[in-house]
């Protein structure tokens, strides 16, 4: 325990290290989270329209302002309240508020129209008119039919397109039957953001900081002519690969609760806990997952530390493999890059393993149907995506140490 104290101290100490942690503090929580909420995401829209950084610096006052709005349309989602946001939509004059659209619950009820209530559409004399400026409202019912209708519609396509089998769709059927009627329902477009783009996007932060910090953390020793001097000390080479990989996981875990931990301060000073116990399906109306906001946000969570979990343990194993520096960040790096810069280029089936990497998949995955088949038996994909990563790192691990401590001997 005293040595692991000394090694996570020593590399806490490294001024590369402390300056990564800073910057992918400021990087994550302090752009991705509170000026993204105070400023170009929430800010109402300021003079300059051609850029979301033409916005005004009053996140804060408008998400109240959003909150207390839509709270007049009721806490449950009915056929009533679906067709009181359209009507209260129709009546603004959207060329006397030309932000109006930005993060309303319009942009909601927009999707649900067209997906939904396709015969609405009048594309004879309402061209290029969003279908929520001039829908009949009277004839908005059945709502919860209707979702049903478009789910069973789009599981059916991707069974005949040999995506799905009977199997999985019963299986993700038996999932969507578990989501309880009516919806609860407040503003969801804050929501929206942070599980489809505040939170999914800080994996993308993180890994070139982790990889700067932990990819040197075997290659270093040989950069500054430590190694053969390790191997001097009492403790011995493999103690001393333990102790050290540990130090790396710890430090993994630690950068992960100051980022996540700073992003849901943010999340609560900027939206509170309201509407926590929402549905997910108002962010996508397939979504088959019994799942609330909170347990979503969760899960997402989950994932990101796990998938951290993951890219340590390789980075670490590409550091004990070189004894050069730069190569093994490369490597480090290329395990987030490669897979984004070459995807559209990959055949499907690569494209898809892909997503088992360690920080490369997203967890919005949790929005969708998809499913994966080992030996013919259907998993839900978000499950393989939260687990795979974190098992690629932790083969990783005994490999690195092995790596290392046989270097030390040669």
């Amino acid at each position: 325990m005293e040595l692991f104290a000394l090694e996570h101290k020593r590399l806490w100490r490294s001024t590369r290290v402390w300056l990564c942690v800073l910057l992918c503090f400021i990087y994550s929580v302090l752009y991705g989270g509170v000026l993204s909420f105070q400023w170009f995401a929430f800010g109402s829209e300021g003079e300059d329209t051609t850029s979301p950084y033409g916005n005004n610096f009053d996140g804060y006052t408008t998400i109240r302002n959003y909150q207390e709005e839509f709270s007049q349309f009721g806490d449950l989602w009915t056929d009533e309240t679906f067709q009181k946001i359209v009507e209260k939509y129709q009546s603004y004059d959207i060329y006397e508020k030309p932000g109006l659209q930005s993060m309303g619950d319009w942009m909601v009820a927009q999707s649900l129209l067209n997906h939904l209530y396709p015969e609405l559409e009048d594309n004879a004399n309402q061209t290029y008119q969003p279908l929520i400026l001039y829908a009949d409202t009277e004839k908005m019912t059945d709502f919860y039919g209707k979702r049903q209708w478009y789910l069973d519609f789009n599981l059916e396509v991707a069974r005949q397109g040999g995506l799905l089998t009977e199997d999985d769709v019963e299986m993700l059927q038996e999932m969507n039957s578990q989501i309880e009627e009516p919806w609860k329902y407040e503003w969801t477009q804050g929501w929206n953001y942070l599980l489809t783009n505040a939170l999914p996007n800080i994996s993308a932060k993180i890994a070139p900081f982790l990889a700067i910090c932990l990819g040197l953390l075997f290659s270093g020793e040989w950069h500054d002519c430590t190694a053969p001097l390790l191997h001097t000390t009492r403790h011995g080479w493999r103690k001393l690969a333990q102790v050290k990989v540990l130090s790396g996981l710890a430090f993994a875990a630690e950068l992960f609760a100051l980022i996540a931990g700073g992003m849901v301060a943010a999340q609560l000073v900027y939206f509170g806990t309201s509407g926590w116990d929402m549905p997910i399906q108002y962010i996508k109306e397939i979504a088959v997952a019994p799942w609330s906001m909170l347990k979503a946000e969760l899960f997402e969570l989950a994932f990101i530390f796990l998938g951290v979990i993951g890219y340590a343990g390789m980075t670490m194993l590409f550091s004990s493999l070189v004894k050069n520096n730069v190569l093994a960040l490369v490597l480090s790096l290329s395990i987030t890059y490669v897979p984004n810069l070459l995807g559209r280029y990959l055949p499907l089936w690569a494209q898809n393993l892909s997503q088992y990497l360690p920080l490369v998949g997203t967890p919005t995955d949790i929005f969708r149907t998809n499913v994966f088949h080992i030996f013919g038996k259907g998993i839900w994909m978000p499950y393989m995506l939260i687990s795979v990563p974190v098992v690629i790192g932790a083969v990783c691990v005994p490999f690195a140490i092995r790596s290392w401590a046989r270097r030390q001997r040669v």
